[in-house]
């Protein structure tokens, strides 16, 4: 029998041990290196051609993160890109606003089958308290217009609603409208009794995960503000204006937005009511052209082509009314379904993408409102690459 000295077999412990793990340390480096690789093929083409300053782009694939940043936050000051850096999210806060209002209905403080003068009584009897909440929360109530009017303010917001005429029956058009999704988020906090901004970050963001998101950003974080550059590479951020927190409010980092992904893919990660609510936004209820309309989301077949995603997030999409069909709420609309939203405030344009049935996701956020077109593309390629 071989008799190994205690320094020996010490040796030999370490050896196996630096065995089963080495491999896995370079199977997670070469997966790193591998996703790197298609985000970059899909990313350094688009911030060259539009001049794009800086970018943070976020991928998961099975439940692992992966975050890679590009370019600066800052020209004038040459910061870079960071892990901590905070984008404007543009309408991909409508998503968390339209998580908030199915939170909501989850409590059972909110109905979506109700009218708006339940919970806002100055709009009790008006024409616009003749459609349902639900009808808000996909762009499906009146026809209100993609933006208020420059003339109201916040002090007469309730009587441009109380005075508003209904330009289509209820549920007959899908007209995106930041007036009708901030009156759906208005509508989500007084029927919890809270401020909107209170109610996102003091119960919404946390349960999420989401540490590093904001309706209105600390003095302590402003450091990491990125500023956004307008068409002619002019620094800006987001103005104040109307319901602005409810529809295109929040600034997040890349690896925040994509926990709040993450727990879109697999919400039973998250405690009761809050993975109730998130499942209540993957409901589909309208079908428009391309895709499916739910809260917050929208929704397509997977796989779909780069054609059919590019005209689900069109112009026409966005700035003209199109017939929408009620679904019946039951089953999925689709057997495997991709989810997305785009974003954009005058600095600032982002992309959002996931599949739950086969586990990947992606979160574009960019310091410049480049076209959506070049969004879609990037995030279908990469995506497509990452499928297993």
């Amino acid at each position: 029998m071989l008799t190994l000295s205690p320094n020996r077999t010490k040796r030999i412990a370490i050896a196996i041990v630096a065995s089963c793990f080495a491999p896995l340390n370079s199977h997670a480096a070469d997966s790193d290196a591998r996703i790197r690789a298609i985000v970059d093929k899909a990313i350094r083409p688009i911030m060259a051609e539009y001049k794009v300053p800086g970018m943070a782009v976020a991928v998961t694939v099975d439940g692992q993160a992966h975050v890679f940043n590009y370019g600066l936050a800052s020209v004038k000051d040459n910061t870079p890109v960071g892990d901590a850096t905070l984008f404007e999210l543009g309408s991909i806060s409508k998503t968390l606003t339209a998580t908030l209002a199915s939170y909501a209905q989850v409590l059972g403080k909110l109905s979506l089958d109700e009218h708006p003068g339940t919970y806002m009584p100055e709009l009790k009897g008006s024409p616009i308290d003749k459609m349902s909440v639900l009808n808000f929360g996909t762009y499906t109530g009146s026809g209100l217009p993609l933006q208020f009017p420059d003339e109201v303010t916040d002090a007469t917001m309730t009587d441009y609603f109380r005075q508003w005429k209904p330009q289509a029956a209820s549920g007959a058009q899908r007209r995106y409208s930041n007036p009708s999704l901030g009156l759906f988020g208005h509508l989500t906090a007084l029927a919890l009794k809270s401020d909107f901004s209170d109610a996102m970050e003091q119960q919404l963001f946390p349960q999420l995960g989401m540490k590093t998101s904001y309706v209105r950003v600390p003095e302590s974080e402003m450091a990491n503000y990125a500023w956004g550059y307008d068409e002619d590479n002019l620094p800006r951020r987001m103005d104040p204006a109307v319901l602005v927190a409810q529809t295109y409010g929040v600034r997040s980092t890349a690896a925040d937005v994509l926990r709040f992904v993450q727990v879109n893919i697999d919400p039973q990660r998250l405690d009761e009511p809050m993975r109730r609510a998130v499942e209540g936004t993957h409901v589909g209820y309208f079908k428009v052209g391309a895709m499916v309309q739910g809260l917050g989301w929208e929704q397509f077949p997977y796989p779909v082509t780069l054609q059919r995603l590019q005209a689900g997030n069109s112009r026409t999409m966005i700035m003209e009314p199109n017939a929408a069909k009620r679904l019946t709420v039951g089953p999925a609309a689709f057997a495997k379904t991709l989810f997305d939203k785009t974003g954009s405030t005058g600095g600032f344009g982002s992309y959002v993408a996931f599949v739950p049935e086969k586990k990947i996701g992606i979160a574009i956020l960019a310091n410049k409102n480049y076209p959506i077109p070049a969004r879609v593309k990037a995030g279908h390629a990469i995506l497509k690459q990452l499928a297993p």
